[in-house]
């Protein structure tokens, strides 16, 4: 088309070596090609021009390493959102033999090393288009917040995964992708929520946790927390939930272990309460009822007293045999200082024993 609109420009005339003639000469040949350009621009935007030349692949949005800036110190309350977000584990009980159990009493996930523990996810309503689940540890106490969770060095130089350094893992899906926080260092694994299957409620994702919580260089015995977030294609938090994680040899075991640990420390709180409400016994009284127990004569009356168990009545009856038979030496000495007690005589003279001698003699 250029070159059409070039050919039509009649340029015969003998050019004159002069400045002024050329620059005439040359704003007519620009002022006639930008004439020529403004007619064709619509034509060529229309036909040849790409929707998409600016907006990037979903591989670049989504590569490793490129993901929401995360905050300092995370958030680790509940935050159901409008979509009704709930997690959900299944009952394995304390048995011995178990690679992991939740315990509801201490919202707490005991789960032994790299192994896989099923973690249901239910919401209340649709979700948006490309929504992910999260999965980030954080350090439980305030002093250990700001560090960054991560798997031993031990563990680390043992494994040839690309993502060695991260303690959480998503097993059985091919689309999790594991990222690191370029501000906070804090690392994290996403994987694309699946809506739940004909004739099921719920959605199940798979988490392994590659590190004991005792391995020095990493957790080194300092209580962790798991936050799930479930979230939108932008980025945008649409629901959390977090829980304590304990990765260790025996899970049945130490929850089992814990739970009583808790509901002793529950029932001794009540039970210095009620003691520090009950008000103390006044001393004279106690004074009063063990000298009028003394001056009293023996009580005779019987109680009956319901022990549950024959060990625990054996050990109580041996206790009232005990007290029974000092009941009876004291008796039979107080007997026997009466008969070897002898009166004084009326004239405060004292009685002259079998062998002794007077003062006189």
């Amino acid at each position: 088309m250029e070159e059409q609109s070039l050919d039509s420009l009649h340029l015969s005339q003998n050019l004159p070596l002069s400045q002024d003639s050329f620059r005439e000469l040359w704003e007519s040949i620009t002022d006639t090609l930008i004439f020529v350009l403004l007619q064709q621009l619509p034509e060529v935007l229309t036909e040849g021009f790409d929707e998409n030349l600016f907006e990037l692949p979903p591989e670049t949005l989504t590569k490793d390493g490129v993901n929401p800036p995360a905050s300092t110190v995370p958030v680790t309350t509940d935050y159901p959102g409008e979509y009704g977000f709930q997690l959900r584990f299944q009952k394995s009980g304390t048995a011995k033999s178990v690679t992991s159990t939740f315990s509801e009493l201490l919202n707490k996930l005991y789960c032994q090393l790299a192994k896989t523990t099923p973690v249901e996810v239910l919401v209340s309503k649709e979700l948006p288009q490309g929504a992910v689940l999260r999965a980030t540890a954080v350090y439980k106490k305030t002093e250990h917040v700001a560090d960054v969770v991560r798997r031993c060095p031990h563990h680390q130089n043992e494994d040839t995964a690309e993502h060695r350094s991260h303690l959480i893992r998503v097993e059985g899906s091919q689309r999790a992708q594991y990222f690191e926080d370029p501000h906070t260092k804090r690392q994290s694994v996403t994987v694309p929520y699946e809506p739940p299957q004909l004739g099921s409620e719920m959605t199940t994702i798979l988490l392994s946790f590659m590190c004991n919580s005792s391995c020095m260089g990493g957790m080194n015995r300092r209580p962790i927390l798991t936050i799930l977030t479930l979230e939108s294609p932008e980025g945008l938090v649409l629901g959390r939930r977090c829980f304590e994680v304990r990765v260790c040899a025996c899970p049945g075991r130490d929850r089992k272990t814990e739970e009583d640990n808790s509901t002793k420390a529950q029932n001794g709180t009540k039970q210095t309460k009620k003691r520090k409400s009950t008000p103390a016994p006044d001393s004279t009284s106690v004074k009063k009822s063990k000298s009028a127990s003394s001056a009293e004569e023996e009580d005779k009356d019987v109680y009956v007293l319901r022990v549950h168990g024959r060990e625990r009545y054996e050990m109580l009856k041996k206790i009232n045999d005990g007290l029974e038979l000092l009941d009876k030496e004291s008796k039979t000495k107080s007997k026997v200082s009466v008969k070897h007690e002898v009166p004084l005589p009326s004239s405060g003279k004292r009685l002259l024993q079998r062998g002794e001698r007077s003062d006189s003699d």
